[in-house]
């Protein structure tokens, strides 16, 4: 099963080292997992206006489209996902992350900023109609330490009980037809 491990941001360290944390914790559940991480920041972005695609975006949404299953990290800029992330997800077809299943970590500068992964991401998320696991984890600046390295306990607990589920998910749509019997 091949998991694609999503940094969608152009911008700081903290989201990657999150899904660097989640990465080695799901290689501790299941070994057989085929890991790849994405950077977004390793990409030449283009806006969604109906322009030809440059082979970075080509490259993203073939890695979208063979993926199986998805971890999504995303800082919170100004009360909102960024615009890089949301351009991502529009470029892809509303059939590619069908059924499979998508766990979220967040980072924030706030406590309150946590809401924008239950009312912007979760959204989105759901109209593509994946799998998304009923367990997000959101940092604050303050879990890290000047390296970006995650200090806080129960962050850590929080992440390794994430990666428990997202692999219970991936386990469970195994089985599960990708093609729907409706038309939508």
């Amino acid at each position: 099963m091949k998991i694609l491990l999503v940094d969608g941001t152009m911008f700081g360290r903290k989201t990657g080292a999150i899904l660097e944390q989640v990465e080695q914790y799901i290689k501790e559940l299941d070994a057989s997992f085929e890991l790849e991480m994405m950077h977004f920041s390793q990409y030449k972005h283009q806006i969604v206006d109906g322009s030809p695609l440059n082979d970075d975006m080509k490259k993203m949404i073939q890695q979208f489209e063979e993926a199986d299953a998805y971890i999504i990290a995303t800082p919170i800029f100004q009360a909102s996902i960024p615009g890089v992330l949301k351009n991502a997800f529009d470029f892809l077809h509303p059939k590619t992350m069908r059924y499979k299943p998508v766990s979220i970590v967040a980072n924030g500068g706030t406590y309150q900023h946590h809401l924008v992964v239950e009312n912007q991401l979760k959204p989105i998320l759901d109209y593509f109609r994946a799998l998304v696991t009923p367990n997000y984890v959101y940092t604050h600046t303050s879990h890290f330490d000047a390296n970006n390295t995650i200090v806080d306990a129960d962050v850590h607990s929080r992440l390794r009980e994430l990666a428990r589920v997202f692999v219970q998910y991936c386990e469970m749509s195994k089985n599960l037809p990708k093609e729907t019997i409706d038309q939508h």
